[in-house]
């Protein structure tokens, strides 16, 4: 059974843009080890909202873990975690935080209890719920 999971990313650092510009992008530079150890839980095929953090405050697309289990190529202590993406869709309708927040469903949704996590693991009930709220 496949993970579902929510990596966040400030958009002028790297956007979905960049991603699909890419085509397959590392998700390094994760300095948090409950980050990290989500990091390290993914697998192959497990797929992941893209959030634009700071700026848009908003889940803009679907990617999918393409490589998982490797070091961070960042980190020159070999004590941090990364995997690779690829884009699997955008959003026609990005999902707001706001949208979130406001859903009593997904109160207890990581991106609201745990908001400065870069990592976040999503359960299988609020990724229905989340890709139902981006069908508009």
């Amino acid at each position: 059974m496949a993970n579902y999971w929510l990596v966040k990313s400030e958009p002028f650092k790297y956007s979905w843009d960049d991603l699909v510009e890419e085509v397959e992008g590392v998700w390094d530079g994760v300095r948090n080890h409950t980050a990290k150890l989500n990091l390290r839980a993914m697998e192959v095929g497990d797929q992941s909202f893209f959030y634009h953090s700071r700026e848009g405050l908003e889940i803009v697309g679907i990617c999918e873990v393409s490589v998982a289990g490797i070091l961070d190529p960042t980190d020159e202590t070999g004590k941090w975690a990364a995997v690779k993406f690829k884009p699997v869709r955008k959003f026609d309708n990005p999902v707001t935080l706001k949208q979130i927040k406001a859903e009593p469903r997904l109160a207890e949704c990581e991106l609201v209890r745990l908001s400065r996590l870069s990592v976040a693991k999503i359960r299988p009930d609020e990724w229905e719920l989340i890709c139902e709220m981006a069908e508009g």
